[in-house]
Order: C-alpha cells, then sequence, then structure tokens
C-alpha cells in the first residue's frame, strides 16, 4: 500500500508541473499577442518581452516533461510496446528507467545546478538593451525541471514495480483484441 501512496503522491506532483506548464502557455499566448500588437500597431519593439517569449517556451517544454512522463508520453519504441502483455511493459518500463531516464535526468540535474549559481553570483543579465535581468532565473529552471523528471522517473518505476508484482495495473492498458 505504501509503494501506491507514494506513486500517487508522485503522479500529484507531476500533475501539478503539468498544471503550471498550462499557466505559462497561457501566459505565453498572452506575451506573443502583446508584442505582436505593439509592433505592428504602435512600431514598438520590446526586447524584454521577445526574451520573456523564449524563457516562456523552455519552461514550458522543461515543466511539460515530468508530466508527460507520468502520462505515458515519453519516448519507447511504442510500435513493439502497444502489444505486449501488462507485465512485459512494466518490465521495460523499470528497465528504461533505471538504465535510461534515471541516470541522465540526474546528470543533467547534478551539472544543472552549477551553471545556475554561476549565473547567480556573475549577476548574469541579457546581452541585449533593455533585456531581461536575472537570467539564473530561467537556468535555475534546467536542474529543477531535470530533478523533477527524475521524480517522475521514479513514480514510473513504482507504477512499473506494482504491476508486477499484481498489485496495480493502473497506468498500463492493452489495446482491445481486434476480432
Amino acid at each position: 500500500m505504501f509503494l501506491i501512496n507514494l506513486e500517487r503522491g508522485i503522479a500529484r506532483f507531476s500533475n501539478l508541473l503539468g498544471a503550471i506548464s498550462t499557466l505559462l502557455l497561457i501566459t505565453l499566448l498572452c506575451n506573443v499577442f502583446y508584442d505582436v500588437l505593439m509592433r505592428y500597431l504602435f512600431n514598438d519593439v520590446s526586447i524584454a518581452m521577445q526574451e520573456l517569449e523564449w524563457h516562456l517556451y523552455a519552461a514550458i517544454f522543461l515543466l511539460g516533461i515530468p508530466y508527460g512522463i507520468q502520462q505515458g508520453g515519453h519516448v519507447r519504441v511504442d510500435l513493439i510496446y502497444e502489444n505486449q502483455p501488462i507485465k512485459r511493459k512494466a518490465w521495460i518500463d523499470l528497465f528504461g528507467c533505471v538504465f535510461f531516464l534515471l541516470p541522465f535526468t540526474l546528470l543533467v540535474g547534478y551539472y544543472g545546478i552549477g551553471f545556475a549559481q554561476e549565473s547567480f553570483a556573475l549577476g548574469e543579465t541579457s546581452g541585449d538593451p533593455g533585456g531581461l535581468p536575472y537570467r539564473w532565473v530561467i537556468k535555475a529552471v534546467i536542474p529543477f525541471a531535470f530533478f523533477s523528471m527524475a521524480i517522475s522517473g521514479v513514480g514510473m518505476m513504482l507504477r512499473s514495480i506494482n504491476a508486477i508484482r499484481g498489485v496495480s495495473e493502473e497506468g498500463f492498458s492493452n489495446p482491445p483484441i481486434q476480432h
């Protein structure tokens, strides 16, 4: 029961990041609308607003990946995977997490901390006049997102372990048999 509750807690965390990504997408749409309106109606360009677009896009993408992992939208060879029994799917997911997802995400997250710390220590800002200050904020999203991907990976591992043990098949489904 503990593993199922832990898996559900991690799923809630991943769903929260998905909701944050959704709000950031709406913010990005408003930003782009404002930027286009100002450029074409008032002939006014804001470097900060343009930079904010790619900051928001990066955050949407990075924070949306843990949600994608939790929802099963991550990369794998679905042609082989989709027709497998649930326990074999669970073994494939468990193997992929242990040997691919977790090492990669933990490595990038670990080195991303130094990347963000250096930016903070230098007081890094935009190279363009009128650009955004505090470039460390977007750089700090990188390790946060990769550690969040690792947490979602642990949730996927727990889901796989629960399926292998026969405790829960939640998150796994086989397509209906065609006659």
